[in-house]
């Protein structure tokens, strides 16, 4: 019969209470890599399709960048163009068009990192904060529908707005004000895209801020609420470091971006500000590579915005670990 705990000597158990305690879990035996590969050959179809997707339609076109080092002919193919070093480089640097083209875009760039990135944030924080859940999704649906409007139709609206024929001249002008196009104005051209930019896709942005609202923990709001705290400083204590990985993540996306602007939106109103305003890098790899014929200078432009939009990320996200957040990826020191 085994000894009970009641009737066992006193220095038995000491002795059983100080032994070490027996491993809980057993050391797992290290599988190969063909094991591995049955043991989760589910998950591993599941990634097929999207592993597929970014191999064929992001990582093969990369070979095309080839054309940025040849004279290419589109009758020759990459096999028989001649091979000519960085000479498109240097000629695209040595372009004046190149260099308006890249002062556009980063004014363009900027003006809409600081107008339109701020804009879902703040959109969100103010669906959120309505309380009846009907009107609320209401609100969702309408800001979101500017999304799926084409550009046409979007440049349609503000030329009928704020065209030379449309609605603000005539209010300037019934108010005794000279009439004001600023569909035409080249130093307004920034700030037009910006407002354009805003309009249509403000409501699609707020759809990442809302879902990272809906992740903050409840109990922080409650605690902060018994402590004393108003509706600013929840914003400012719970709210806002909730959000703060979230818009960290889409800022580094941004700015791996930031030389890539809008080449439709852009396009359409080209004409109407003239090219020393209305140029960016997309239109001129546009009118360059494909009028111009000039194959090689326009994917040299598009290997230099890939470059810069590549350390651009890294850049941001190494800043971002600094600070302490996860950014896009986590490193490997972390």
């Amino acid at each position: 019969m085994a000894e009970t705990a009641p009737t066992m000597p006193l220095e038995k158990r000491r002795k059983q209470a100080k032994a070490p305690a027996p491993p809980v879990v057993a050391a797992q035996r290290k599988l190969g890599l063909w094991q591995r590969i049955r043991r989760d050959k589910v998950m591993l179809l599941l990634t097929l399709p999207g592993l597929l997707y970014f191999v064929v339609f992001h990582y093969v076109p990369l070979i095309g960048y080839m054309v940025a080092f040849q004279d290419y002919q589109p009758y020759l193919g990459y096999m028989h163009s001649a091979w000519v070093g960085v000479s498109n480089f240097t000629a695209a640097f040595a372009d004046p068009d190149f260099w308006s083209a890249t002062g556009n875009t980063l004014k363009i760039a900027v003006v809409q990192l600081v107008l339109f990135f701020p804009v879902p944030i703040a959109l969100a924080l103010l669906l959120n904060s309505i309380v009846s859940d009907k009107l609320r999704r209401f609100v969702q649906s309408v800001v979101y529908l500017p999304h799926f409007i084409g550009w046409v139709i979007i440049v349609s609206i503000f030329q009928q707005i704020l065209g030379g024929a449309g609605l603000l001249p005539h209010v300037l002008e019934s108010l005794g004000l000279p009439r004001y196009d600023m569909m035409t104005d080249p130093a307004a051209f920034p700030w037009l895209l910006a407002l354009q930019t805003m309009w249509k896709d403000a409501g699609w942005g707020t759809i990442i801020i809302l879902a990272a609202l809906l992740s903050i923990d409840r109990g922080l709001y409650e605690a902060s609420a018994i402590d004393g705290a108003g509706k600013w400083r929840r914003l400012w204590h719970v709210t806002l470091p909730g959000l703060s990985p979230v818009i960290i993540l889409l800022l580094i996306l941004n700015l791996g971006n930031i030389l890539t602007v809008g080449f439709e939106q852009i396009l359409l109103q080209r004409d109407a500000v003239g090219a020393g305003a209305g140029e960016v890098l997309d239109t001129y790899v546009y009118f360059h590579g494909i009028k111009d014929n000039a194959w090689g200078v326009a994917a040299a432009v598009g290997l230099v915005k890939a470059v810069i939009g590549t350390a651009l990320v890294i850049g941001a996200n190494k800043f971002a670990h600094r600070l302490g957040h996860e950014g896009v990826y986590r490193g490997a020191d972390r």
